[in-house]
Order: C-alpha cells, then sequence, then structure tokens
C-alpha cells in the first residue's frame, strides 16, 4: 500500500504526522479524519496509532503536505510469519517513517482472541467485519463499569454483557441489583428473580447501623434510644442462643449469663424481637423517673411499628419464632448450590424507600464477607445498576455502610472472588475512590461536563484523547478501555435478541392494547392494590394465611368484560405477578 502521509514529529506516546499532497492515494481512500486507527511502518515493527486531531493550520515550511494530524500510539505488531500485537511501544517511530490507514488483516490481528476466555460484544465502528472480543478474566477480575446517559442503550448493553458472560462461565454466580425491575425476563431461566413477596432477609442479619436505619426510617437515631438498643441485642442474642443450648444438652445443666457469651451487636446470630421487647419493658419498669420512661415507650413503639408494618414482612416475618436460618438465605441468594440458576435478579422498585439502602448495604456486605471466609473458592459477580446511589462522590448524601459495603468490594473483592460491575448515568455522582478500581470502562453517550471530566482522570493519557468522542456516540456506540479490551476502542454493541431486551414496567403507559377498557373497575382495582400494599388483607392465594390457620373459600369468578382483556395480559418483559390483583374481583 502506497504510504499517504510521513511522521514529522515524535512526542512521547503522541507523534505528528504529515498528510501528502498529490494522486499518492484515491481521494474515496484517503479518509484520514478523527478516530481512525492507522499505522506507522518502522524497522523492526509496525506501530498502531489512533488520530486524534486533523488540521491544516501551522503546516511545516513546504508543499509537500496538505493537512498535519496527532496520533496517540497505541501498540506494535510484532512478528513476520505469525505476527502478534501487544500494548505500549518498544520502538519509536522515526521522522520520515511512512504512515498508512491500518489494514483489515492488522486490525484482525490486534481484535484477535487471544484464548478461549474471550466473548464477543460487537463489531469495531472503523471495519463492520472485525469483531469486537473482551476479555472475561480481565474484565471481572479487576472490576467493569458501563457509563452512559439515558436512552442510549446502557440496559440493553448490560444484558447483552452478562448473557455473554454467562454464556462463557455458566458456573459464574450473579448478582444483579434491578433498580427499576427492568431485567427480569432477560436471562430467562438461568435467572431467579427476588422481590419483597418472595425474599426472606430476617432482621437479624442486619447489623446495628443497619438495623438503626430501618427503624429510624432513614432518618438519624435518637442517642439515648440507641444507646438501649446497643445494649439490649447482644443480650437478646444471647439468652436466644442460651435457649437453643439448653433444647439440646437439657435443662439440668447450669445456666450461662447471656452477657457473658459475647456477642456484638454486629455478630450475625438470630435473637427474637419478644426477647429484645421484654429486656427494653423490662429496664423500663425499673425506672421511677418519667421523662425516662419515654424514650424507652417510643423506642418500643417504634419497633412495634415497623415490625406490624406489611411492607417489612419480608425482614420480620417469624420475628418472634427464630431459627438460624442464615446459611439458607445465603444459599437461597446467592445460588449455592446454582441448579442450573447461576443468576440472581434482585427487583428493588417494590422496596418500601426507606429501607432500599439498608437492604443493599446488607446483600454487598454479605456478600464480601461470605467471599472472605470461603477464601473466594465460589467466584461472584456483584453487579449494582445506578450505582451512584449507593456510592454517592458526596458523603452527606446517601447510606454510609452502603458506599462501605461497595467500596470494600471495590477495593479488596477481587482477593476473594468478589467482582463488582457498576452501571450508572452520571459517573461524576459516584465515588471516585470507587470508579478508579473498575479498569474495564464501556462508555457510552455522556453530555454532561463534569461526567466527562471525570473520566479523563479514570483514563490513561493514551486514551484521554477519545473521550472527545463521547458527546457524539450514537446509540449502542461504545468507547470501551482498559484491561478487558486490546486497545481503547470504539464499537458498536451487537444486537439483542428481543427476549433478552430489557423492559421497566413504566413502558407499559405505552403499549396500545393497555390504553382501552381503564373504566371505574380498572381504577378501583389498582386502588385496592395499592391500599394492599400498605395493610394486612392477605390476597386469598398468599400461603402465609394456611400458616396462620384462615383458609377462607375461594371468590366467585366474575365475567370480565371484553374491554378488560387486554388489560389483563401481562405484556412482554413484564412480571405476570404484577396483574393479580387486578384480577382479584372488587368486592
Amino acid at each position: 500500500m502506497t504510504s499517504f502521509g510521513r511522521v514529522i514529529s515524535v512526542r512521547g506516546s503522541q507523534a505528528r504526522v504529515g498528510l501528502l499532497a498529490g494522486g499518492q492515494m484515491p481521494l474515496s481512500e484517503m479518509r484520514a479524519t478523527v478516530g481512525r486507527f492507522v499505522s506507522i511502518r518502522c524497522a523492526s515493527s509496525v506501530i498502531v496509532a489512533m488520530i486524534t486531531e486533523v488540521s491544516c493550520e501551522n503546516l511545516p515550511p513546504s508543499d509537500e503536505y496538505i493537512a498535519t494530524a496527532s496520533v496517540d500510539l497505541l501498540g506494535e505488531i510484532l512478528g513476520g510469519d505469525r505476527p502478534k500485537f501487544q500494548r505500549g511501544v518498544t520502538h519509536y517511530p522515526t521522522i520520515g517513517d511512512a504512515t498508512e490507514l491500518i489494514t483489515n488483516q492488522e486490525l484482525r490481528t490486534v481484535y484477535a482472541p487471544s484464548g478461549s476466555d474471550q466473548i464477543n460484544v460487537g463489531t469495531l465502528q472503523q471495519d463492520r467485519s472485525v469483531i469486537a472480543y473482551v476479555d472475561v478474566e480481565e474484565m471481572l477480575s479487576k472490576h467493569f463499569a458501563v457509563l452512559g446517559s439515558t436512552g442510549v442503550g446502557k440496559s440493553t448493553g448490560v444484558s447483552l454483557l452478562l448473557n455473554e458472560i454467562l454464556k462463557s462461565r455458566p458456573n459464574l454466580r450473579i448478582f444483579l441489583l434491578d433498580v427499576h425491575n427492568e431485567y427480569g425476563r432477560c436471562f430467562g431461566e438461568r435467572a431467579q428473580v427476588l422481590n419483597p413477596r418472595n425474599l426472606k432477609l430476617p432482621f437479624w442479619l442486619f447489623n446495628f447501623e443497619e438495623i438503626v436505619d430501618v427503624l429510624f426510617g432513614g432518618r438519624p437515631g435518637v442517642a439515648e434510644e440507641l444507646d438501649i438498643l446497643a445494649e439490649v441485642i447482644p443480650i437478646a442474642k444471647g439468652i436466644y442462643t442460651q435457649y437453643q443450648n439448653s433444647d439440646r444438652v437439657g435443662l439440668g445443666l447450669k445456666r450461662v449469663d447471656p452477657k457473658q457469651i459475647g456477642y456484638t451487636v454486629d455478630t450475625p446470630v438470630p435473637y427474637r424481637l419478644v426477647d429484645l421487647l421484654s429486656l427494653i419493658d423490662e429496664r423500663m419498669g425499673k425506672l421511677e423517673n418519667r421523662s425516662s420512661r419515654i424514650i424507652y415507650h417510643k423506642l418500643i413503639s417504634r419497633i412495634d411499628a415497623v415490625r406490624n408494618d406489611p411492607r417489612y414482612a419480608f425482614m420480620f416475618d417469624n420475628a418472634n419464632v427464630g431459627g438460624d436460618t442464615m446459611a439458607e438465605v445465603i444459599s437461597y441468594l446467592f445460588r449455592l448450590p446454582a441448579n442450573g440458576r447461576p443468576m440472581t435478579i434482585m427487583q428493588l422498585a417494590g422496596f418500601p424507600v426507606e429501607v432500599v439502602d439498608s437492604v443493599v448495604s446488607v446483600l454487598c456486605r454479605m456478600a464480601f464477607d461470605f467471599g472472605l471466609w470461603s477464601d473466594g473458592v465460589s467466584p461472584m459477580l456483584f453487579v449494582c445498576e445506578e450505582a451512584h446511589r449507593y456510592a454517592s462522590a458526596d458523603r452527606n448524601i446517601g447510606f454510609g455502610p452502603t458506599r462501605k459495603a461497595v467500596s470494600r468490594i471495590a477495593k479488596e473483592g477481587r482477593k476473594y472472588g468478589v467482582y463488582l460491575g457498576l452501571i450508572t448515568q452520571r459517573p461524576a455522582e459516584l465515588d471516585a475512590t470507587i470508579i478508579s478500581q473498575c479498569n474495564t470502562l464501556f462508555t457510552m453517550r455522556l453530555a454532561n461536563d463534569r461526567d466527562q471530566a471525570l473520566l479523563r482522570s479514570a483514563v490513561s493519557d493514551a486514551a484521554a484523547n477519545l473521550l472527545s468522542f463521547v458527546p457524539s456516540l450514537g446509540t449502542r456506540e461504545v468507547l470501551a478501555f482498559g484491561e478487558g479490551v486490546a486497545l481503547p476502542t470504539r464499537l458498536r454493541f451487537k444486537e439483542v435478541p428481543p427476549h433478552q431486551l430489557p423492559r421497566g414496567e413504566a413502558t407499559i403507559a405505552t403499549v396500545p392494547s393497555v390504553t382501552a377498557g381503564h373504566d371505574l373497575h380498572f381504577v378501583s382495582a389498582v386502588l385496592e392494590r395499592w391500599r394492599g400494599a400498605t395493610s394486612h388483607r392477605d390476597s386469598p392465594n398468599d400461603p402465609g394465611l394456611n400458616d396462620r390457620g384462615f383458609n377462607p373459600p375461594p371468590p366467585p369468578p366474575r365475567t370480565m368484560a371484553p374491554a378488560e382483556a387486554p388489560m389483563l395480559q401481562p405484556s412482554l418483559g413484564l412480571d405476570p405477578d404484577r396483574f393479580s390483583l387486578l384480577k382479584k374481583p372488587l368486592r
């Protein structure tokens, strides 16, 4: 191939190329524009570079050049018969070295899969015939992040990446925090979907800061009440342990003082609410000062209010029965054994907003601690959607223990087989320490200046100039940086099959088939569902009713009006159970 330029200056990781005048290359082929890869022919290698700027200003004093281009030196192709690409430059170009547009074969050499542990995520923007591969081991073991504004295909990209990871690593466990309940149908039978209806997360698994956050509804706790809780929770744990031990070894042995068992407020062992409340009540009964008793009374009322709130049933179900179910809970949450479903999708949209942060904190903390104490023998990928909500850069926003739990996975998780995937549309609002631990970045269109500035500080100098493309990226277009890809690459995610497309529940409002039949029956059914979320009027099909000895007869069937039929059909990608209350007869 005839060269279209020559090197005229070299500086560090950059060089300037003079674009030659004359007819050495047809105009249609001479597309020396920003974002294109070029190859610089050196004596012992071919250097791969990317054009970051083209200008006809300040040309050298010669009619030989019509423009100059700035290029970033990214790596080099070595070898003769079996060429191989490596990052970095060991032999720098010299003045006058020929520069050409990179050939299709050279691109294939650069992006050739280096092993079997590669996933196909799309094609290069420069040459659609070249497949863009990602190294799964490098991407997972050093964490990754998917960044992009709303509507650029971020959720679809996440579905693509996770489905490809599941194909490559069928035994890897994946835990996905689904903030908007949009991934429930993306993974078919390979995923278990959890929500407040089928989740059991006992309150005693929450550490002290988390249970305080639950009891006080996300507000700062009252110091006097916190002191009481900090004193009685360890004793309640000791009482339960003593009770369990007495059942095992017989009542004839000498009882041990619960205070001497040695539990702390954060030890993850069971205790019963009835024991906790009786301990508080016992202390309140010994007080003669009325003002001091009010503090105890407020604390008891606070615990009772949360325990009796039906929205918190996933925490306080069987709160007075007890039972050490920690092994069962962890096995259920984190798919041990997987039984063909290595993935868990935690749908957070149905949880009370006051406890979402605490629930996320518990899940992150348990994921890390299980990896720590199991020595990482069962690796897991923890994927955090809308990560800026849980690990905000502003220390005054959000729940401190949640940020601490996510940060702990980011900093130390790889040592114990716990990997982190972050998804966010506002990287500037995400804790900079956490995002700096993500060594593979998939950046989609970002229009905000602060977000772009944070990215520039997070990527290497050789890739920083690429970020000027970020505001102009098209839908499904991605700039991929870091350890998981061969080079900083502009690529396009491949098409995702319809059954793997994320579908948020809000999209039902735009489905034409639902607009018919919105009559008074529809509104009444929605109101019943609305009120039912915060009341104890259980569905007759609720399995919990049989446990309480209440088994009412089924309601008589109601004839469905023709206009109602479309409304009751679940749309593709939505949870069919969300329509169950609308199917109930109105009373």
